[in-house]
Parts: C-alpha cells; structure tokens; sequence
C-alpha cells in the first residue's frame, strides 16, 4: 500500500519541515517511545505540500501526522501523541 498521501495508511506517517520545532518535538516523543513512523519532508516535494495543505484546509501545518484508521493529529502536544498511541498496537 502507498502510504504518502492518503487518509487511510497502513503505518503513522507524519508530514514535517527541517526546521519546525514541533517536528522534532513529535519525532523525540516517537523515538523515545520506540514507536515506527515514516517520515515525509516538505521541503522540495510539492505533492507532499499540497497533501498537508488538503488535510488541512489550505494550511501548510506541520508536523500533520496521519494513524492507521484516518485520526489525523496537527502539530500536537506530547500528551497528545501519547493519547493517540496508547490506544493502538504501534510498539516496536
């Protein structure tokens, strides 16, 4: 299955920037949690961009993190990915 740009992937893929502070916030909690996601920069991928931007209403908010099922979580707390990962099976 193509995880880039859809509602519905089969593992967490979260849209980010290089130098967005919340980025490496959510990529932290990730590690730290030893939870897999794969990573899709905006920087240079146009398609990317207008994905987050459709997600998102026009806006190019990141990190955008999509889970498996279609729960979409925008530039969101630690307490809110640990929400968001508590209920489901996306331990290593």
């Amino acid at each position: 299955m193509n995880d880039l740009y859809n509602m519905n992937p089969s593992q967490i893929v979260m849209y980010t920037t290089e130098h967005c502070s919340d980025c490496h916030r959510a990529k932290a909690f990730f590690e730290a949690s030893h939870i897999e996601y794969l990573r899709v920069g905006l920087e240079g991928n146009q398609e990317a961009t207008e994905f987050v931007m459709t997600v998102n209403k026009g806006k190019r908010s990141v990190p955008t993190i999509i889970f498996p099922g279609g729960a979409v979580l925008v530039e969101p707390s630690w307490d809110e990915l640990r929400a968001a990962t508590e209920s489901k099976d996306t331990t290593v």
